[in-house]
């Protein structure tokens, strides 16, 4: 018996019971597709977090007071010995290798200006910041470089808090009062969107000596250092890490982040909650399986004396064995390419209908659908198969 006899056994016990065979590669194509639009769906996402957080640069890393590992909140819950300071961020930027430290003090406060106002973040920073964090400057100038120390009343704004308060005017050299506190303008942001909720065009800059004056604060939020080459990486956490463990007297009452290692903990995140979706689309194909497991063992018992003649025939146990094989797994591969079709008409469509939704087909997981749809196939003919063979073909053909 060749190959092709092979399929034409199978294709035509596939085609006599039309109706039945549908429904049971229907349950396989709702799988596969489910585990494609599912895993788009995931892998869109994964992107697009990715995205968002290496928009700021790869070669940064944030310092915060408090040591993670004892309570997981810096800064809030974690208390720590002593506080991270202007005067640490100063001996941090004298490291080797280190381009640029950006400290960092925030509040909410109210600002206004001409009779308008509402409350924003006000961020404190310095001079380094829009090269640190890769933002860029639309209209004016940023903060004046200098002493960290020195307060000096100017601010730059986000462009949707411009609009607020402006318009459509020129805001340069405007006078604006910020929790109280009167600020020139000297320049506005460039739009840079929202990361994961938060508006970042929706704030004001001011230098951090300003903004910890105003919100009564005696230490920083955080600090960001960035370093010349992503090789330097070891090294440079190395020395900050020697130079603030001496500054807080023997103490590691703070906790160091790469943006690397954060993008690595986020991505590693993301693709656990893609398989968990790919696993609770899977038992959609547990079902398509158990659904050709009992068309095909029904198959077996009408077509007896049909495996009664082709044993009288001659045909092998291994041959009738491979008919039922090849069989399921028709039904599989139909199911299977029925189902990349549904998933990949599924993303198109949630694309049309929420632009919005990170959607990416990765061709790696169409690939291993239709592998794990043809093995689906495989396991679930064998049992069929095997009573097959166990059939006495004299008590086949005497039965009919």
């Amino acid at each position: 018996m060749t190959v092709m006899d092979l399929i034409r056994f199978a294709g035509g016990a596939v085609w006599a019971h039309r109706l039945r065979s549908v429904l049971s590669l229907l349950g396989i194509a709702i799988g596969v597709g489910a585990v494609i639009l599912l895993t788009a769906i995931g892998e869109g996402t994964r992107y697009f977090v990715l995205a968002q957080f290496t928009q700021f640069g790869t070669n940064i890393l944030a310092i915060n007071p408090g040591k993670t590992k004892t309570l997981g909140m810096p800064g809030v819950l974690g208390g720590t010995t002593h506080k991270l300071t202007l005067e640490d961020a100063d001996a941090l930027s004298r490291i080797p290798g280190v381009e640029a430290v950006v400290p960092m003090a925030m509040g909410m406060g109210r600002v206004e200006a001409e009779g308008r106002g509402r409350s924003v973040n006000v961020l404190g920073v310095t001079a380094a910041m829009p090269t640190v964090w890769r933002f860029a400057i639309g209209q004016g100038e940023f903060l004046p470089a200098g002493d960290l120390n020195r307060a000096t009343s100017v601010a730059v704004l986000g462009p949707k808090m411009k609009r607020e308060l402006f318009g459509d005017r020129n805001p340069l050299g405007a006078i604006i009062r910020i929790a109280g506190y009167r600020f020139r303008v000297i320049g506005v942001m460039e739009p840079k969107g929202q990361v994961l909720g938060y508006d970042l065009d929706d704030a004001v800059y001011v230098p951090v000596a300003n903004a910890m004056r105003m919100f009564n604060l005696d230490e920083l939020m955080e600090v960001d250092v960035a370093y010349q080459s992503a090789t330097m990486v070891d090294r440079v956490v190395g020395a900050v890490r020697q130079i603030l463990i001496d500054r807080h007297h023997g103490t590691e009452d703070f906790s160091i982040t790469t943006q690397a290692a954060m993008l690595e903990s986020l991505d590693e995140i993301m693709r656990i909650v893609t398989l968990a979706a790919v696993g609770i689309a899977g038992i959609s194909l547990v079902v398509g399986a158990l659904g050709i497991v009992t068309m095909m063992w029904i198959s077996v018992g009408e077509r007896m004396s049909e495996i009664g003649l082709l044993r009288a025939m001659g045909a092998l146990p291994r041959q009738i064995f491979l008919i039922f094989i090849v069989e399921s797994v028709m039904l599989s591969v139909l199911g299977g390419a029925l189902g990349v079709c549904l998933g990949m008409l599924g993303a198109f469509a949630l694309t049309l209908v929420l632009p919005g939704l990170p959607v990416f087909v990765d061709e790696q997981y169409l690939v291993l659908a239709l592998l794990v749809a043809i093995g689906t196939g495989l396991l679930s003919g064998v049992g069929p198969a095997r009573r097959a063979i166990r059939i006495d073909p004299v008590e086949a053909l005497h039965a009919e």
